[in-house]
């Protein structure tokens, strides 16, 4: 085979997505964004969808200009999106609707009424997986209590990388990865619990069967080819197709004494093992087990992330207050530590709230703090809260683990806030290494090159990784305040 070859990656993600090009010179992977988008919710008559088929015209459009620009012959094309959201199809094929976004509010009061059924405990032992309403479980749960046409004419349910992969080759399978987002795997068979969807009512027949990252699905389909200028034997293949499967992969040097954070939106926080972590504490802490590249598991909590500065931002904007994320740094940095402190993961305050400032706000004065007015102030509080938010997860990684995890690993966008790096390492008394930001695209084609034998395993793909990209080092300072801001932090109500 050739020594240098093109990959393709098509990387969705919350609030926006993009195709990049990898170019493989034998050693390094080089990145090149080849078309950025926006994504987010469409609210249609209260309920909140994603907009799949504007996020596949995107796509395509992405593939095209690539082979406009560069050739028709890339060695592969790999997708990667967040966890949990679906599309119901018909005999046919045919999308049913367009899925619903996760932080829709019919899954309100789901996880209670599946816990009368079944146990929480007796859930975890057989999923390990984190209890959050908007898993996969309770949405289609609640499509099952509403009575919803959709899932009665379903012949197949698919994850959304699944979705997209189906359109590009008109094979549907269910990839790994992103299957255990589901809270529907077995952890232990690491296939579709049967018993679990029975209890439940849910039809096991429109699941797909599971498929390992780093399948080659198919080629093309014709349409596909034509639409874009590909060729039609480019290979798809199936990547970690949850982005955050993908990003960890991409981790040079992560091993068993490290943390890894995943930040973006979202902020993944975890370790990387080799089996399921099903104790007592893994469940009395929420962890979660989801399937990792290589048959690992990405022991790890889904936590808030940059979402709140996010919507603040978009918040100050609509008012007529474009900040720069540069700007509200430096005013973060001006501003006075500790004066507030919230906690993030509190959904009665920061799932999904119209006014995320005024909740930010709300939540301090309920708790007898001084509320933040400033921007700078505002966003500092929210920094410091993640940061602090993230030391008690060392604490239950820890417990978890039986030893010491001194290193920190930040990737994703969230890696180049240099100030919420600082912060993590003055938080947690460890050392904090940043990058790669663009960890999940690399772990996408570095998934890629391996399927097609330009790499034998993770190990040399990591290393390739590590010769690809510049890393940075936080260590941890001696600013005062942190210790007793985390006595503080710990006292907060949680919802």
């Amino acid at each position: 085979m050739p020594a240098t070859a093109d990959f393709l990656a098509a990387d969705l993600g919350a609030s926006n997505g993009r195709v990049l090009l990898s170019s493989w010179d034998g050693e390094r992977f080089a990145l090149k964004e080849i078309h950025r988008f926006a994504n987010g919710p469409t609210t249609i008559l209260g309920r909140d969808y994603w907009d799949v088929l504007g996020l596949w015209s995107e796509i395509t459009h992405g593939l095209a200009r690539y082979a406009t620009e560069y050739g028709t012959t890339p060695a592969g094309i790999g997708l990667d999106t967040w966890g949990v959201d679906y599309g119901l199809l018909d005999a046919s094929g045919a999308l049913l609707g367009n899925p619903v976004h996760y932080r829709d509010a019919r899954t309100n009061g789901m996880m209670e009424q599946v816990f009368s059924i079944i146990s929480r405990r007796e859930l975890f032992a057989i999923t390990g997986i984190q209890f959050i309403q908007l898993n996969t479980l309770y949405q289609l749960f609640s499509m099952r209590q509403s009575r919803d046409p959709q899932l009665t004419h379903a012949a197949r349910l698919l994850l959304l990388p699944d979705l997209f992969n189906y359109w590009f080759t008109g094979r549907q399978a269910a990839e790994y990865t992103i299957a255990s987002t589901t809270q529907m795997l077995d952890a232990e068979t690491r296939n579709w619990s049967d018993d679990l969807m029975a209890r439940l009512g849910l039809p096991r027949a429109i699941m797909a069967d599971i498929i390992a990252p780093g399948t080659i699905l198919g080629p093309l389909l014709e349409g596909v080819a034509q639409e874009t200028g590909l060729i039609q034997t480019t290979p798809v293949i199936t990547v970690g197709s949850h982005d955050t499967a993908s990003a960890v992969a991409a981790i040079p040097g992560l091993d068993e004494r490290s943390i890894y954070i995943s930040s973006g939106t979202w902020s993944l926080m975890g370790m990387e093992t080799s089996e399921p972590v099903m104790t007592d504490a893994a469940l009395r802490y929420n962890f979660t087990n989801e399937g990792g590249v290589g048959g690992t598991i990405r022991l790890l909590k889904n936590l808030t992330g940059l979402w709140l500065v996010q919507e603040c931002r978009n918040q100050w904007r609509r008012e007529g207050d474009a900040y720069s994320w540069d700007d509200l740094m430096a005013l973060a940095q001006e501003a006075e530590p500790f004066r507030s402190i919230i906690y993030p993961d509190h959904d009665d305050f920061f799932h999904n709230p119209q006014d995320m400032v005024g909740s930010i706000r709300a939540f301090c004065r309920r708790t007898g703090q001084v509320a933040p007015e400033s921007p700078g102030a505002v966003v500092r509080c929210c920094l410091e809260s993640l940061a602090l938010r993230y030391r008690s997860i060392v604490a239950n990684l820890e417990e978890l683990a039986g030893h010491s995890l001194p290193t920190i690993h930040v990737v994703g966008g969230g890696s180049q806030n240099r100030l919420l790096n600082q912060f993590t390492a003055d938080a947690c008394g460890r050392l904090v290494i940043s990058g790669p930001a663009e960890a999940t695209a690399l772990g996408n084609v570095m998934v890629q090159a391996m399927a097609t034998g330009h790499l034998a395993d993770m190990a040399e793909g990591r290393a390739a990784i590590a010769a690809s990209i510049v890393r940075e080092e936080f260590t941890p300072g001696s600013t005062p305040g942190w210790d007793d801001a985390y006595g503080r932090f710990m006292e907060l109500d949680r919802g």
